[in-house]
């Protein structure tokens, strides 16, 4: 079973305070070394969480304790602490909210809606006795007992925005409706921010006690809630669209939040940059390229606007990276940083040594 010090939390907690509020004078940097003998056998079922969690023969118990498992088996250092997410698969929330088949993958999942109906006869509802929000809640409540707040579990990827219609009007079809039905995509995008907002709400009470904090579905601590936010859908519109029909709705989500993170993927998402980056409330950029483009190093002046908008930045890189980064940006304040052991495979003693140069011990 996976044991963190608590004091340790104290530490994460008032550091990751500091940080969102621009006060922390240093990076905060999470570095997870994998390796470790988590000192038991590997328990059943070997199945994907995404498996798991959506069949219903599996006891929440059972997956709570393969999560202990795979978690265990890390060393956290630094401003690192150990987290789970428990994910039905990313935009959940659309299949809560309406009549959605569930594709199940090895590592994902894909919702799609019967028939295919026209925009003017969709609408959502809040469903809370749907099965899969039920199973949530039932995990949840076993990682509960189990961690006793040693693990902080992650909120589900619930989506957002356009990303919740998209489902129902797939491909090109909502393309097109943004020119052919423009009220009807704003008010099903209102529709789904009121019943996000529901299931996120429902969640956190189930979640937070005993977890020390709130996390979305990326590491970053926060001791108020938090979402990682983002509409894909926007790699396929340009700034006019995005701020007619994405803005409104993300700054409204922004101003409920303690902390916002946007999750900015794919370079086609580029063009809605700066309209993302004038939204006062918005806290954090995660930039992601994608596959199949340049690394973490040929996107500098990404960060650079990140960082002069006065953004924090959220960094997924090896120490190497980071640091002709903070060379480029000038400093290290304001920005996150995340080094799993598949990015790099250094020693416990060699993550010391990293640390130290940004003066943590």
């Amino acid at each position: 079973m996976v044991t963190f010090d608590p004091a340790r939390y104290d530490d994460i907690i008032e550091n990751s305070r500091r940080w969102w509020a621009g006060e922390l004078k240093r990076p905060l940097i999470q570095i997870r070394l994998g390796g470790k003998d988590p000192g038991r056998p590997n328990p059943e079922p070997l199945l994907h969480t995404h498996e798991m969690t959506h069949d219903f023969s599996v006891a929440p118990e059972r997956i709570v304790d393969k999560l202990d498992y795979q978690i265990s088996q890390m060393d956290y250092l630094g401003d690192a602490f150990p987290y789970t997410g428990i994910n039905l698969g990313p935009g959940i929330t659309s299949a809560w909210m309406g009549a959605l088949d569930v594709d199940i993958r090895d590592d994902t999942v894909w919702f799609f809606a019967a028939g295919e109906p026209e925009i003017a006869d969709v609408h959502f509802e809040f469903d809370g006795k749907h099965p899969l929000f039920e199973r949530l809640k039932d995990v949840h409540r076993a990682a509960n007992e189990f961690w006793n707040g040693a693990v902080q579990v992650s909120m589900t990827d619930l989506g957002g925005n356009l990303d919740l219609l998209n489902p129902y009007r797939p491909g090109e079809k909502l393309l097109l409706d943004l020119y052919d039905s423009p009220e009807e995509v704003k008010r099903l995008t209102w529709e789904g921010h009121k019943i996000w907002w529901r299931y996120f709400e429902a969640l956190n009470t189930v979640m937070k006690p005993p977890n020390p904090g709130y996390l979305s579905w990326l590491p970053i601590f926060s001791d108020g809630p938090t979402y990682i936010l983002q509409c894909d859908f926007c790699y396929m519109i340009g700034p006019e669209m995005f701020d007619e029909f994405v803005k409104p709705e993300l700054t409204a989500t922004c101003r409920r939040l303690a902390h916002s993170v946007y999750h900015l993927d794919g370079i086609g998402a580029l063009a809605n940059l700066d309209s993302l980056l004038s939204i006062e409330e918005l806290d954090c950029v995660q930039w992601v390229y994608g596959d199949g483009q340049p690394g973490v190093l040929n996107w500098l002046d990404v960060y650079k606007k990140v960082r002069d908008a006065g953004k924090l930045l959220y960094l997924h890189a090896s120490p190497a990276e980071f640091e002709t980064v903070v060379e480029h940006l000038g400093s290290s304040e304001g920005i996150i940083l995340r080094i799993d052991h598949w990015v790099w495979d250094g020693s416990i003693a060699e993550a010391g040594e990293f640390l130290a140069k940004y003066g943590m011990a």
